[in-house]
Parts: C-alpha cells; sequence; structure tokens
C-alpha cells in the first residue's frame, strides 16, 4: 500500500507553461490555425507532460497484463479459459496480433503473468503472478483487497522498470479470458450505468449468453456493493488482476510524467479507475482507437477524452497501442521539424481562426 499511496501522492499535473509555449508555437508554424488537429493537441500534451518544447521518442512498449478470470464459470466468454494461457505463450513467440502490429511499429511488448490459472515457463515471459485467476465475483470478491493493491503496485514497478531501460512511451495491454466482463462490473460500479450501455458480446457469445452475461454482472454488482467512493474497493471487488495491474501502469506513467497510450474497453476501464484514484492521471493518458465494445464510448465520455483512430477494432491485447504510438511520433516531428512563418518567409496576417 506505501508504493500505491506514495505513486498517487507524487503525481504532479501538466506544466501549464509548457502546455502554453506548445500551443504557441503550433500556432506559429507555417499553416492554418489548428489545421493538424489532434497531431497538435497531441503534441501540445506530451510538452505538458515531459516539461520540454521538444521532444523525441527513444523507445516504445505495450506492458500487456496476463490473468485469468473466476466469472468464466458463469458462461460469459466464448473462449475456454485455457487460451490464456495458450495465448500468453503466443505472445511471448511473436504470433499475436499485438506481435504483429508492434512488429510493424517498431515496438517492444512486455508479458506479466500477474495472474495465470496455470504456470507456463517461457523466455521473457516477466514472472509476478499473484494468485491462479480471481474468484468468481458472482458468489463474492474477486480478490483480497491486499491483493487487488498488489496487482496495481506491480503494474507500477513494471513502469519504473521500463522507465530505467530508457522507455519514455507505453501502451497498455492484457490477456485474460473473461476480462470484458470485470470490466463492464468495474465500468457499471463506478458510474452506476446500465448493463444494456456498457456490456458488450467481448470476442464473440450468442444472444443467449449475451442476455446471460449482462445478468450475471448486474447481479454481481448487487450481491457485492462495491463503493464507488473507494476505487479499491471496486476492484476488489469485481475487478481483475490483469485489469487492476493495467490501473498501476496509468498512475505509475502518471508519476514518472511519462505519456501512456489506452487501449481499447479493458484498458480504458483500468484507466477509469486510476482517474478515480488520482484524477491527475488522466493527463498523462492517450487514447488509441474507438473500440467496439458500447461501455468504451460510455468510459471515454467520463473521463472526457476521445480515441484517435476509428478502425472497428475489438481485439484487445493492447493492439491499439502501437499504431498510435506511431501517430504519437508523427505529432512531435510536426512540433520538432515543420518551418514557422517567419521561417518560411511567409507573412501571415490573412489568417484567420476558425477552431
Amino acid at each position: 500500500m506505501d508504493l500505491l499511496k506514495r505513486t498517487s501522492n507524487g503525481i504532479m499535473g501538466l506544466n501549464q507553461d509548457m502546455i502554453n509555449q506548445g500551443q504557441a508555437r503550433m500556432d506559429a508554424l507555417a499553416k492554418p490555425l489548428g489545421s493538424l488537429g489532434r497531431l497538435e493537441q497531441i503534441a501540445i500534451q506530451i510538452s505538458g507532460i515531459t516539461g520540454q518544447l521538444h521532444n523525441q521518442i527513444h523507445k516504445k512498449c505495450t506492458i500487456v497484463m496476463a490473468a485469468d478470470h473466476g466469472i468464466c464459470e458463469e458462461g460469459v466468454s466464448c473462449a475456454p479459459q485455457e487460451v490464456t494461457a495458450i495465448q500468453t505463450l503466443n505472445m511471448l513467440k511473436g504470433l499475436t496480433g499485438i506481435c504483429a502490429i508492434s512488429k510493424a511499429n517498431n515496438a517492444e511488448i512486455r508479458v506479466v503473468d500477474i495472474g495465470i490459472m496455470r504456470d507456463i515457463d517461457y523466455p521473457n515471459l516477466i514472472h509476478r503472478k499473484i494468485r491462479y485467476g480471481t474468484d468468481n465475483f458472482l458468489k463474492g470478491p474477486a480478490m483480497e483487497r491486499e491483493e487487488a493493491i498488489k496487482a496495481i503496485e506491480i503494474g507500477i514497478e513494471m513502469v519504473k522498470d521500463l522507465v530505467d531501460q530508457g522507455h519514455n512511451l507505453i501502451g497498455t495491454g492484457e490477456m485474460g479470458i473473461g476480462n470484458t466482463s470485470c470490466s463492464s462490473a468495474v465500468f457499471m460500479a463506478f458510474t452506476g450505468c446500465s448493463a444494456e450501455l456498457s456490456v458488450g458480446k467481448g470476442g464473440g457469445i450468442t444472444e443467449e449468453a449475451f442476455e446471460n452475461k449482462k445478468r450475471v454482472i448486474e447481479e454481481a454488482i448487487q450481491f457485492n456493493k462495491p463503493n464507488a467512493n473507494d476505487p479499491i474497493d471496486v476492484l476488489t471487488k469485481v475487478g481483475g488482476l490483469d485489469l487492476n495491474g493495467m490501473v498501476g501502469c496509468f498512475l505509475g506513467a502518471a508519476y514518472y510524467r511519462i505519456p501512456i497510450v489506452i487501449d481499447g474497453f479493458i484498458s480504458a476501464a483500468a484507466a477509469l479507475a486510476a482517474y478515480r484514484i488520482n484524477p491527475l492521471a488522466k493527463d498523462f493518458m492517450i487514447p488509441s482507437h474507438c473500440s467496439k465494445e458500447p461501455g468504451y464510448v460510455c468510459i471515454m465520455e467520463e473521463m472526457g477524452l476521445s480515441p484517435m483512430l476509428y478502425l472497428e477494432m475489438r481485439l484487445g491485447e493492447g493492439t491499439g497501442c502501437p499504431i498510435a504510438f506511431t501517430v504519437i511520433e508523427t505529432a512531435l516531428s510536426v512540433m520538432n521539424n515543420m518551418a514557422t512563418f517567419e521561417e518560411a518567409t511567409i507573412i501571415n496576417d490573412y489568417l484567420v481562426d476558425i477552431r
């Protein structure tokens, strides 16, 4: 708990002076005001994060938290639970979606066993298992409070390790059959949102299974009564070890002042939990793609964020992050390399600000 408290208490907001300098430079570049849209906003945000006007990405990596979920006992998932371990191994072998997309965007991944139901071993797997999957939260809390805190602290430690290795851009990913169910439950617990708006079909389930999934999550929330004013209580009762680990990643990135990318729905639910622990953590988050899961849009609205990519993706794993990494690097190139009106010898008194 000490690490979580120190980290949360040590988060400071964006450097507003550098935000102002970044905006001034963007407005001085030889283009119509605001004409590069989100690229401008991203570059300015990163200046506020780092306290430097000009920034470059040295190393970029997606942290993939892998864990199993006891709620799978209730038939809420399309895939058998052993797929968590199988796909975790496939990530380490470079065979999954996050691997292919990371390779195309020159990004790394780190795979963490934070709670897979069976022991696996393979080169480069990071062993941080807290327990062998969560309990079925329809029947009681998913985990002990101390376990929820430990998962968050593992996420913080993972970020520190990457920062120590020279990484300055991080993404959040997961592997865990059943984790859309815990993500929906976390979102519903924090906001009171209905299952109709926050529960989706995950990897793909029948209409009958979909109705069962909504019922199970609603009943689980009624049974556990998570306290929306106590984020750790929510994460204890209806969270997941993978989701909670990502919560720590978001808090750690804010503490170490590096940008961190939100992937899809599960990642967004973790971002919301981090935001509820410390609202300043939001300043360091950059959403990637708009997930097809219905609750994703609701979470973005709740946090006042919006994704940069609309690719109709719903795989998870962190697959949106390496694509966003390249967009982020593009934004920084604009800030660093584009000429100002003065440098381009253009008089800009004709400009009209239509933003």
